[in-house]
């Protein structure tokens, strides 16, 4: 799963990207409107996290302008301004979630799971597919027999994406835009090396390969 962290404050932006790497998401960051709302546009994240008091453009313009544009990226606004009526007006414009400064990190990555979930029209934390369940707040993969499997973050983001599109042909270009962060570009086999690697350690049969096209989460129980 690959963020967008819009946030001005230095310090902030990245003690937030630390911890949302460590929490297994590949993270981009902009330090200004006009920069959040260009990567916003151009690159597929699943989530983003948008601070309102921004340099260059305000982030409640920012999303407005997503919007307007049929941008449906889940957004959690973060502020300083905890005013019930700044909230409707986020609300209003398109926010998926509210947050007021100052919080604890663990409720932002609640918060990210749970509109995320929403957005894929999951009702829990735990994704159930292909006989495998993968539980999004330990980051942990347990297999058909109830066996606990160990990830890489990298396989941990790739098997996550996956399981979020049981039956969907998914191309490589696509699965790197989600598993890696704009700092690091895949090669093109990249995706296929690790797509072996899942194989490996769940079956050969889980994911499928459709030649020209990309690969097919079976969702096989």
């Amino acid at each position: 799963m690959r963020l967008l962290l819009v946030e001005d404050d230095d310090a902030l932006r990245e003690d937030l990207k630390h911890s949302l790497e460590h929490a297994g998401y590949a993270v981009d960051t902009a330090t200004d409107g006009e920069e959040g709302e260009f990567l916003g546009s151009t690159e597929p994240y699943d989530a983003v996290v948008l601070d309102l008091g921004l340099p260059k453009l305000g982030g409640m313009d920012v999303l407005k302008q997503w919007r307007s544009n049929n941008n449906t990226v889940p957004v959690v606004i973060l502020t300083a301004r905890g005013a019930w009526h700044e909230k409707v007006d986020g609300f209003n414009a398109g926010a998926d979630d509210y947050l007021s400064k100052p919080f604890h990190t663990e409720e932002l990555l609640a918060r990210i799971q749970a509109v995320t979930r929403r957005h894929h029209g999951l009702s829990r934390s735990v994704i159930e597919a292909g006989g495998l369940t993968l539980d999004t707040e330990r980051q942990s993969v347990t297999d058909r027999s109830g066996n606990s499997i160990s990830l890489t973050g990298l396989e941990y983001r790739l098997l996550h994406y996956l399981m979020m599109h049981p039956g969907h042909i998914l191309s490589k270009n696509r699965l790197s835009e989600h598993v890696y962060d704009g700092e690091h570009e895949a090669d093109s086999n990249t995706i296929e090396v690790y797509i072996k690697r899942l194989r490996k350690k769940f079956g050969e049969d889980l994911i499928e390969t459709r030649r020209g096209q990309g690969y097919l989460f079976t969702d096989k129980s």
